[in-house]
């Protein structure tokens, strides 16, 4: 297929902390990949699994949309705005960084592990004020269709950004067919698979498999399992202060 990339989960960058076990899409701390830094202005899509009681201490960002999924477990937060929270499984948690901010995760649970998807995207302007937000999904509305979990405005549903992308998850039965049409004929989407196996534009994709495509207005998905997905539509030129 033209204009796409695959990324196969076995390809990913990995750590081993000891505490977090995390695959890396794209070049991340001690990974580097010159091949694979970025997708559009989708960044970072770490693949995190946090010990018990173990987590990120304090640590600093700045101009970038970060967005965290939990998968299984949860995580408590704490930053300079001065939230303090926790995000379960079933929740999207959203910061824009801008002019700067603090934070620290951790996994209040002290006998299972979280894993979380952390995503970061280039923002579409510098220096705003930061911000954070976090909603609660629910798991009924994306059976066999998209449901909107991201998007660049306010009163949509779900959590916004500073970024004209919107992200939708999906969780098929065996042998269902699904579309995509993208609300930006200019972006570009990222689809990684949660869970499951499906065929897309007559590729093969399995668990944590993913794969970019530009240049197209709308994208077709037959689910050859019982599948999970998370759909980025994301912008594939960088801001103009990157260039």
């Amino acid at each position: 297929m033209k204009n796409s990339i695959i990324y196969k989960a076995d390809s990913r960058g990995y750590a081993n902390h000891g505490w977090l076990k995390s695959h890396h899409t794209f070049s991340f701390a001690n990974y580097r990949n010159d091949e694979r830094v970025h997708f559009g202005v989708l960044r970072v899509l770490n693949d995190d699994n946090v010990a018990p009681g173990m987590g990120f201490g304090t640590h600093p960002h700045d101009n970038m949309e970060i967005i965290s999924i939990p998968l299984s477990g949860s995580l408590s937060h704490q930053d300079s705005m001065g939230n303090g929270t926790v995000i379960n499984e079933g929740e999207i948690q959203v910061m824009s960084a801008g002019t700067g901010i603090r934070h620290s995760e951790f996994n209040p649970d002290e006998n299972h592990p979280s894993q979380f998807l952390q995503i970061w995207l280039f923002p579409n302007k510098l220096n705003v004020e930061p911000r954070y937000d976090q909603k609660k999904l629910n798991k009924e509305d994306r059976i066999n269709k998209w449901d909107q979990i991201l998007s660049p405005n306010v009163e949509d549903k779900g959590v916004w950004i500073h970024q004209n992308a919107w992200f939708s998850l999906t969780d098929l039965t065996l042998g269902t067919d699904i579309d995509y049409v993208l609300n930006d004929k200019a972006n570009g989407i990222f689809l990684f698979v949660l869970e499951g196996k499906i065929e897309i534009n007559g590729e093969i994709l399995g668990r944590r498999d993913a794969i970019g495509i530009w240049d197209i207005e709308k994208i077709q998905i037959k689910a050859l399992d019982s599948s999970s997905l998370l759909l980025m539509e994301i912008p594939m030129e960088l801001p103009a202060y990157l260039q």
